[in-house]
């Protein structure tokens, strides 16, 4: 008997039950700077590295004060204190070219090992690791430069991302 008085209650309950219909707004999404994100592909990146390009990426010059259709190009820059992104943008909000230069930030684990294989007992004391971008290049030109130290001897070495020295 219990059983055939909770089953109607719940059949009651459920019967009261209606779907609902939710119709939701059409939304336009677009990648405008995936050419960009591609190119610098900052998987291995620093973290302050990571946050300036996705901050330059996700602009929007069009919700500036600053913008007029008039402009063709708009240049923002975009610090922090560990480095700097200059973004010069089109007028549909495209990033066109940039160029980075960010100080003494982690470095990629294959740069690491090409400097401490090739300078054995060299402390790296100083780094800057630059980036420039042109929306007519597939890649993005990544350049680490070093201030090396061992002892009183001082010795300065560039490299690209990969490791290879310049």
């Amino acid at each position: 008997m219990k059983k055939l008085i909770f089953g109607l209650c719940l059949l009651g309950l459920t019967t009261q039950l209606s779907a609902q219909d939710i119709v939701l707004s059409e939304v336009d999404l677009t990648a405008v700077n995936y050419k960009y994100i591609n190119a610098v592909d900052s998987k291995d990146a620093a973290i302050p590295v990571k946050l300036l390009e996705e901050k330059a990426a996700t602009y929007d010059i069009k919700k500036t004060e600053l913008y007029s259709d008039e402009y063709d190009t708009y240049q923002v820059s975009f610090y922090i204190p560990d480095g700097i992104v200059v973004a010069a943008y089109d007028k549909n909000g495209k990033i066109i070219r940039t160029i980075e230069r960010y100080k003494d930030i982690s470095l990629p684990k294959a740069v690491r090992d090409a400097v401490y294989k090739r300078f054995p007992g060299w402390t790296i004391t100083k780094d800057v690791y630059k980036v420039s971008f042109h929306i007519d290049k597939d890649e993005a030109k990544k350049t680490y430069k070093f201030k090396l130290e061992n002892g009183d001897k001082t010795l300065r070495v560039k490299t690209d991302e990969n490791g290879n020295f310049l």
